[in-house]
């Protein structure tokens, strides 16, 4: 545990310090996000963050690949390799597209051809914990491999509509997903809790840390591109890395959740960013409308809309995404599934009632704003 703590703190450092310097690039090649029709800054804001956090997470890892019990992960083949070219490609897209906006089939090329470049790494899906264990044609479970990179990407761009939120979620889908794979990796014969997705989740939660106080409302500096689409890659590295190499007897005993789990975990981790992308589909396509085509009825534009502030709809989110992720997880360290569900099922009518009442409880005349 300690050397996942001290890349963490390598992949927190570098990037709050990075940050900083991105800006001042910002600034200087004109990478602003202008204030459009959907967003709530009242004034342009450089972007650009992603590029720090790509720092933090290859400072992480060299940092990694020098510890005696983590380089060992970087020996036992080209996985994280090809997960630092991939996050590297989807980055350097995005920081174009934060400078000079690109359209929409050029990144989408980009994030299917990182996501064959971890494929090819071995960042792949081997096997679908379905019934037992499912084994497909490669070429279908390299599909499915792109297809998951693709998804988790887009979902974390389209819940970046708020200062701090994006990062914010991230950091708690990483955490959740780092117990997750800690948890299960001891229960390996011999037990082994290094592995490239716990270290990519750990290196994760540094990265958004460091970038959080940066980034907090009212922010300095956005992710853009670089970062949303660069944050949404890395957790799709670190669940594939799981998912498709755990069989369910190694995630619970019991055997309805050992059916179960290993497919909830990693939807529940970002369903909050799933939920916002499946029904901005789904409404843009009954609109006739082009799926990608923006518009102002996303989660964090609807909190709004109830009557909260900017901060209180981000933690709120956050309150939420939290109780999905952390929710899921219960359910492989509580015995009792009556407990854990119990536990969720509070934690849900909790944080209904906060979203519905906190508006309504405000003290007439003092309800916060809802721009930047």
């Amino acid at each position: 545990m300690r050397e996942y703590l001290l890349v963490l703190m390598v992949a927190a450092v570098i990037t709050y310090a990075a940050t900083p310097l991105m800006r001042a690039v910002a600034v200087r090649t004109g990478a602003f996000t202008p204030v459009r029709d959907r967003d709530v800054h009242s004034t342009p804001i450089p972007r650009l963050g992603g590029v720090a956090i790509y720092l933090g997470f290859v400072a992480s890892m060299v940092a990694a690949s020098h510890l005696p019990y983590l380089g060992q992960v970087f020996r036992l083949g080209p996985e994280l390799r090809g997960v630092l070219i991939g996050a590297g490609l989807v980055c350097v897209i995005g920081a174009i597209d934060d400078i000079r906006e690109m359209d929409w089939l050029t990144k989408m090329g980009g994030q299917m051809i990182a996501a064959g470049i971890m494929a090819f790494n071995g960042v792949l899906l081997y096997q679908l914990p379905i019934g037992g264990v499912t084994v497909l044609p490669q070429p279908i479970m390299v599909g499915l491999t792109v297809f998951a990179v693709v998804l988790f990407t887009n979902a974390v761009n389209f819940i970046d509509g708020l200062d701090g939120l994006a990062a914010g979620v991230v950091v708690i889908a990483a955490a959740a997903f780092f117990i997750y794979s800690y948890g299960i990796s001891r229960s390996y014969d011999p037990p082994n809790v290094f592995s490239s997705a716990t270290l990519i989740s750990a290196a994760l939660i540094g990265c958004c840390v460091g970038f959080l106080p940066h980034n907090y409302h009212p922010a300095r500096l956005f992710m853009g591109d670089s970062g949303a689409l660069l944050l949404g890659l890395l957790l799709a590295a670190a669940t594939i890395s799981t998912t498709g190499n755990v069989t369910p007897a190694q995630v619970s005993t019991n055997p309805v959740a050992a059916t179960l789990l290993p497919l909830v975990v990693p939807g529940a981790i970002i369903l909050l960013p799933l939920v916002d992308i499946l029904l901005a589909v789904v409404r843009r396509t009954r609109r006739g409308e082009r799926p990608w085509h923006p518009d102002k009825q996303h989660l964090h534009h609807r909190m709004l809309q109830l009557g909260h502030g900017h901060r209180r709809a981000v933690f709120l989110l956050w309150l939420w995404a939290a109780v999905a992720a952390m929710g899921s997880v219960s359910f492989i360290f509580i015995d009792d599934a009556r407990v854990a569900g119990a536990g969720v099922l509070a934690a849900v009518v909790v944080t209904g009632v906060l979203t519905i009442w906190l508006p309504r409880w405000s003290v007439p005349g003092h309800r916060p704003t809802t721009t930047s």
